[in-house]
């Protein structure tokens, strides 16, 4: 079916933040880099000579032990800590809510404060889908998204403000708090093993944030997963494509979803600013691109809209000389969408002929369509929710 939409050029291709980010008037440490621990340090007095060795205790209590308390760090003296807490916090996102999917995918709705004022507090989700060989974690960069992908339900929202790296961070540590998923888990094994960048926002247009964020995240040190491990989704930010191989290093994913410019300024109408051949000519220079290396391609399938044979055949043709693979996404439908899902059929037919023509194009399963966690989905309802209902919800998180 053909969506029935405004002409694509009525369509906004970015949005404007409405806020930035207000820091408490005692601030986390989480999201600091070692240099910043040590000016921190410095602020309290803590002398140069002793700085590095300080750095490194709680570099290891934050990320490798996932301390939420100064008074957790044994190895580190009292008087420091006293001094510590007197001025800073371990805060991360507070869970508001949890869900769990019947397939056994949670998802995570999280309150950021802005400054002290709860009364302007905003609200993010991440997910967690659990698999037989790995946990993956799927995390925000923004509050809302810039963009306005037409057939995605967080593209719905307003672009409130971009994420720290505290903030972005804090999603994996809560992450590991909920799932018992720090160094002292008994089995010695980890839970979230593979980090996407593919929640609520554009992350390439929260460029630094989200580099601070995912160098802490991949750091051996701490929380220690690999950037083989770690996806940056982008809808094709074309400027700060490369620049995220050069500085971050990690896996690439492209929000695709269509061969044709006059279809994808529909689709993704950042389109409309870098256009497909832009795209795909910054895709043949990200750096470390290799076949033990591919970029992966995300392709949701909308019927009658971007799943023909004739589709498929293009999209090998523009996808030549570059280590990709496809990834085809069922599209997830929620209230109000004028898209339907491709047909079965019609979806492994696509699939089979990228196969032959050499390309992995694996099925995506849906996985937490019950909870709104799909992919596309994630937009939080709680704003329609009254108070009271939103205290319950709370209290339920709370004695998980």
């Amino acid at each position: 079916m053909q969506p029935t939409t405004e002409p694509h050029n009525a369509i906004p291709v970015e949005k404007t933040p409405l806020e930035t980010y207000v820091p408490p008037a005692k601030p986390s440490l989480i999201g600091l880099s070692r240099t910043e621990l040590a000016d921190r340090l410095g602020e309290i007095g803590v002398a140069p000579a002793q700085r590095k060795m300080r750095v490194q205790q709680l570099w290891h209590w934050l990320y490798f032990r996932g301390a939420q308390s100064f008074d957790d760090m044994t190895s580190i003296s009292k008087g420091i800590r006293a001094e510590l807490a007197q001025h800073f916090t371990v805060d991360r996102p507070e869970v508001v809510a949890e869900q769990i999917s019947n397939d056994g995918t949670r998802k995570w709705l999280l309150r950021l404060p802005s400054g002290d004022n709860l009364q302007k507090a905003h609200e993010v989700e991440c997910v967690y889908i659990p698999e037989t060989d790995r946990g993956t974690l799927c995390v925000s960069s923004q509050v809302g998204c810039t963009l306005n992908c037409s057939f995605c339900h967080t593209g719905t929202q307003r672009l409130v403000r971009n994420l720290t790296a505290g903030e972005i961070v804090g999603q994996v540590m809560v992450a590991r708090d909920r799932l018992n998923d720090w160094a002292d888990r008994e089995d010695g094994t980890r839970r979230v093993t593979n980090i996407v960048m593919m929640g609520m926002g554009e992350p390439l247009y929260n460029f630094d944030a989200v580099r601070d964020a995912l160098l802490i995240v991949g750091d051996n040190e701490g929380i220690g997963i690999s950037r083989r491990r770690i996806t940056l989704s982008t809808s094709g930010v074309v400027p700060n494509i490369v620049r995220a191989g050069e500085e971050i290093g990690v896996m690439l994913a492209i929000s695709l979803h269509a061969v044709r410019d006059e279809l994808r300024n529909e689709l993704v109408p950042l389109n409309r600013k870098y256009p497909i051949k832009e795209l795909l000519q910054a895709c043949r220079d990200y750096p470390g691109a290799s076949n033990a290396r591919r970029i992966t391609f995300e392709y949701v399938m909308l019927k009658g809209v971007n799943d023909s044979l004739d589709d498929a055949k293009l999209l090998v043709k523009l996808l030549k000389g570059i280590p990709a693979k496809i990834n085809l996404i069922p599209f997830n439908p929620w209230p109000g969408t004028a898209y339907e899902c491709s047909d079965w059929d019609q979806i492994e037919k696509f699939s089979e002929y990228i196969f032959n023509a050499g390309y992995s194009s694996p099925v995506r399963t849906p996985r937490g369509r019950d909870i709104l966690a799909a992919c596309g989905q994630l937009k939080s309802e709680t704003e329609k929710l009254s108070a009271r209902e939103r205290q319950a919800l709370r209290a339920m998180a709370m004695t998980d």
